[in-house]
């Protein structure tokens, strides 16, 4: 019943029910009262004692639901025109460990969020005091998202093809991925990968006491592209991962000498066809 109920709720109903809350509590309480109206040996329907207490089960049931749905209905329109019933929706990707506790898991053992986003000293070897982009200096800019390109190579060996690396956050994975197909990119190399820049990874806070993250999760996303200008990639990646934080990515730009698809044969531009 369980099972069946959280399948319901999360792909027909839509309801954001992360731990099945509503399948574990309420599904199953309805069942159980239910179950003893016709269990009961005593009173039981199906044990011969008429339908009386059997009624009194499902009436109970209904009165329940009807009650709940009416308060509750009238305590959450109430939240929802003052303080607000949703987070934002960095918080939701985030998860709210990390912004309600400073933990990357209230389940010890189950972190599956990246714990960049864990509380870290505000310094300037942190904080860059800027998260709007389009008000942020260069210079800021440069810090939160280092671009480190190869030298070009000389004309006659320069293919025209370049591999771009992007080191990003778990939770800005799905946007750049996005941003990435809008600008024509639809074939590029995901890894899950651990790694820490300069500042030696995030400061976490575990019950009031800081523990150094050294190792940071993190995802490397792989492009390799030829007709569209590198330096569109850069700014687009630039503009979606940049939060005002070190350690909001960085992006690796390599020279392409040859590419050979294996299946046809083709190489350079020919063999990036069905990829970009």
């Amino acid at each position: 019943l369980c099972i069946f109920s959280v399948e319901f709720f999360d792909n027909v109903v839509k309801i954001d029910d992360p731990v099945g809350a509503v399948s574990v509590h309420c599904m199953n309480g309805m069942w159980g009262t239910i179950a003893t109206g016709l269990f009961s040996t005593s009173e039981g329907l199906l044990y011969g004692h008429g339908f009386r207490f059997f009624g009194v089960q499902v009436l109970g049931v209904i009165c329940v639901a009807a009650w709940v749905l009416v308060s509750m209905t009238v305590i959450f329109t109430i939240i929802k025109k003052t303080i607000g019933l949703r987070v934002t929706e960095k918080e939701e990707i985030d998860g709210l460990d990390i912004h309600e506790h400073g933990l990357t898991s209230a389940y010890s053992g189950f972190s599956i969020s990246d714990p960049t986003y864990a509380e870290m000293s505000v310094n300037e070897n942190t904080d860059l005091g800027e998260d709007d982009i389009t008000k942020a200096s260069e210079a800021k800019i440069n810090a939160a998202v280092k671009v480190v390109k190869e030298e070009p190579l000389p004309a006659e060996l320069d293919s025209g093809m370049h591999k771009v690396v992007m080191i990003v956050q778990l939770a800005k994975f799905e946007a750049l991925k996005a941003a990435m197909n809008a600008v024509g990119v639809t074939g590029m190399t995901v890894t899950q990968v651990m790694g820490c820049g300069l500042q030696k990874g995030s400061g976490e806070k575990y019950r009031g006491a800081e523990v150094d993250a050294t190792l940071i999760p993190k995802v490397k996303v792989e492009v390799v592209v030829s007709k569209i200008p590198v330096d569109k990639i850069i700014d687009t990646a630039t503009k979606v991962l940049y939060t005002g934080h070190i350690g909001d990515g960085k992006i690796f730009v390599y020279n392409v000498a040859k590419v050979v698809k294996v299946r046809t044969g083709e190489v350079n531009y020919a063999a990036l066809q069905d990829v970009e």
